[in-house]
């Protein structure tokens, strides 16, 4: 049986391989494609990849930095990253981050309280795994958005659900070998 640390573990590799494969299919396009108005909640790819980066960067900074940089965080505009390859490369390390961060977490600590900053000097204080789940579902949310506007595009979307089972193992190898990530 996993336990809910070794799961969070594993949905923090699960994060990194999607944004991998999501990144990938969206270097595919043209910059006018990247950027392109489409209908969705954040209304292009380019602005959507933003939006899930900053969110991380603002869980992060509460799990692993005592929420030091929030309103650093909060400041920034829309489109901190400029280009497709800002993005990527920022999604990648933030990946790499969160995937230690949960390494590094002993299956106590998920019991333990973070502090959520928000404006108006708002404080909520929040249980580590509900900072994690949360975070998971957020960034599983916004990628099926940019997953919806690529199916707009000549880029075919990639499969974002192979990771979990062993049937879909030979699916993912190559990914996985491709960001030093164990199966397991």
């Amino acid at each position: 049986m996993t336990s809910l640390l070794e799961h969070m573990q594993a949905m923090a590799r699960n994060n990194a391989w999607a944004n991998f494969r999501l990144l990938n299919a969206c270097a595919q396009l043209t910059e006018e494609g990247y950027r392109a108005r489409r209908t969705s909640f954040f209304p292009s790819i380019h602005l959507t990849m933003n939006h899930i980066l900053v969110v991380d960067w603002y869980y992060l900074d509460a799990l692993d930095n005592g929420g030091r940089r929030w309103r650093d965080i909060y400041a920034l505009d829309d489109a901190p990253c400029p280009t497709f390859a800002d993005v990527r490369r920022e999604q990648t390390a933030t990946d790499r981050r969160l995937i230690a961060y949960c390494d590094n977490l002993s299956p106590t600590q998920l019991d333990d309280v973070v502090t959520l900053h928000r404006p108006g000097d708002l404080e909520y204080p929040e249980h580590i795994q509900d900072v994690l789940a949360h975070l998971f579902q957020h960034d599983i949310h916004h990628r099926g958005q940019v997953h919806a506007m690529l199916a707009g595009t000549e880029v075919a979307p990639p499969q974002l659900d192979e990771f979990f089972l062993e049937q879909d193992a030979p699916l993912r190898a190559d990914d996985l070998r491709a960001l030093g990530l164990s199966q397991h």
